[in-house]
């Protein structure tokens, strides 16, 4: 360190700053803090010093970067009150949360990022020495709550206790987010409960959140967040709504995005309604898997039934997946056909493929804007066009003509950033022999999928969990979520003893069967490191 602070030294100080924004700011706080005065100044500066993110992300969830005690207190004790008039913004983990608020009083504090908490974390917040800076100071909230997921009604309860405290101790804000511990297990606010009717906020403008049903959606848009301008909202699913619920104009709203990853099949009867409550809509965002309509989604019908009504919409992005049984001979409209309904379309950068499953009786159709923002990807089958597709989070697969290798890599490169693949497919694979036959050409196509945390492959042919178990095919990170039938799993182990297989296996934390009901005891060699194993009929 001696040496190395002799070379810094001989640089200029806006070389040095340089070097320290292009840093991680809490390791060079930490390294160089009280070092000598000149190091110290340019560590401290205002621009480097303005927001401190103690919560990093990883894999599937947050982490504390405090590695220990000692950095901790040297970080309470030293180094944040001498820059705590800079702090602008802080990201906090649950575990030292209360240790760093409590070190100073933060005055130009507006923004927190509180990661991990429970309802013992969160008391807390109502500590009577923190609540000015929270009541007065803060505008801007973002949260994520620990997620038990083996116990969801234990979880729904404790959301609203915690955003009950929130919305009671932040009084001021302009901005919450309940972010997502992760992008498939997150916690969801539901107003069935005895907590919500009475939560408002008269000064709240920006609005991210995941609720559980359609109502509960439109129970945020009652009146109770009179000023929202920008309302961002993911449903678990969207179903008939309840015409109590004040359903008046909404003039303030300029921002809305609307995503919900199950099929529906009230679109025009809650979806529709709802857009036309927002007239004053100047950018409009939707993800939407729509059923029971009597003809495929596409240009045309985003023309006529939304944008007609939205005369200020100026950033119109979506995917919408739309389904249409067919019966008697019904004509199906081509890709060609949808394609061309978007010639003039204000945005002309759509994509869009047609569908039609012969033993289902049914079409789908894609349209979506590119680039593609959205986090889900549903219903990809082998005419998915390609692509990147970098904020994906959630892929679904689903055909009646085989996946081939081929296909599953093609996949992977779209989707670099994948963490739960779901597949449909009970149709065998053509070149699953010539694969075998060829251990070279295996080895130069093993998919790595090194951001996948859960993977399902219920519904599938055999050959799909042996595409997916086979190391030679196959490259998965540690701590993989799997869902899988007993009986196929063990027709590809064979019968739990296959070692081409056994790599793979052993990366699984977790294990959902369908089947029948087995004692764990006799896999537990097989999957040493699966914690649990979930059975389900």
């Amino acid at each position: 360190m001696e040496y190395s602070c002799i070379g810094l030294n001989n640089l200029p100080d806006e070389i040095l700053l340089h070097i320290f924004q292009n840093l991680n700011n809490i390791e060079v706080l930490y390294s160089f803090h009280g070092v000598n005065q000149r190091l110290n100044q340019i560590a401290h500066d205002r621009s480097f010093t303005t927001q401190l993110t103690f919560a990093k992300w990883s894999s599937n969830h947050f982490f504390d970067l405090f590695s220990s005690d000692m950095m901790l207190n040297r970080f309470c004790l030293q180094i944040l009150p001498s820059i705590h008039e800079n702090i602008q913004r802080l990201d906090l983990d649950s575990s030292s949360m209360e240790d760093v608020l409590r070190v100073a009083n933060y005055p130009n504090l507006h923004t927190l990022g509180l990661y991990n908490i429970d309802e013992k974390s969160a008391e807390c917040l109502t500590d009577k020495t923190l609540s000015s800076i929270f009541k007065k100071q803060i505008r801007t909230l973002f949260i994520t709550i620990y997620n038990n997921d083996d116990d969801h009604k234990a979880m729904t309860l404790s959301v609203a206790k915690i955003c009950d405290k929130i919305f009671n101790v932040f009084t001021g804000l302009t901005t919450f987010v309940l972010n997502e511990s992760w992008y498939k297990t997150r916690v969801q606010l539901t107003f069935d409960n005895p907590f919500f009717p009475n939560i408002r906020c008269s000064t709240l403008l920006k609005l991210i959140i995941r609720v559980e049903i359609f109502d509960d959606c439109l129970y945020l848009l009652d009146g109770r967040y009179d000023q929202l301008h920008t309302f961002h909202v993911d449903l678990v699913k969207i179903s008939f709504p309840d015409g109590s619920i004040n359903q008046d104009h909404l003039p303030n709203l300029k921002c809305f995005s609307l995503s919900c990853k199950r099929e529906t099949f009230d679109y025009e009867i809650a979806v529709l309604p709802l857009l036309y409550r927002m007239s004053n809509l100047e950018e409009l965002d939707l993800c939407l898997k729509v059923c029971g309509s009597n003809t495929l989604i596409d240009g045309k019908h985003l023309k006529t039934k939304i944008l007609k009504h939205m005369p200020r919409l100026n950033q119109f992005t979506f995917f919408i997946q739309s389904f249409n049984y067919i019966r008697n001979g019904m004509s199906i409209p081509s890709t060609e056909d949808i394609q061309k309904t978007f010639i003039d379309f204000p945005n002309n950068n759509i994509i869009s493929h047609v569908d039609f499953f012969p033993n289902f009786e049914r079409s789908q159709c894609h349209i979506y804007s590119y680039p593609f923002l959205m986090r889900y990807y549903t219903g990809i089958s082998n005419s998915f066009p390609g692509g990147l597709f970098e904020h994906v989070r959630a892929v679904s697969l689903y055909d009646e003509r085989p996946f081939e290798h081929e296909f599953f890599l093609r996949i992977q490169k779209s989707f670099p950033f994948m963490k739960e693949l779901s597949l449909v497919n009970r149709t065998a694979q053509n070149r699953k022999q010539s694969n075998q036959s060829n251990s070279h050409n295996q080895n130069s196509s093993l998919i790595k999928y090194t951001s996948l945390c859960k993977l399902s492959i219920v519904g599938v042919h055999d050959d799909y969990v042996e595409e997916f178990l086979l190391d030679t095919k196959t490259y998965f990170q540690n701590n993989l979520i799997l869902l899988v039938n007993y009986e196929c799993l063990e027709r590809v182990t064979h019968d739990f003893s296959r070692d081409a297989t056994r790599t793979n296996c052993g990366k699984i934390s977790k294990l959902y069967f369908q089947g029948r009901k087995q004692r764990w005891h006799s896999l537990k060699n097989y999957f040493p490191y699966a914690k649990k194993c979930y059975l389900s009929e």
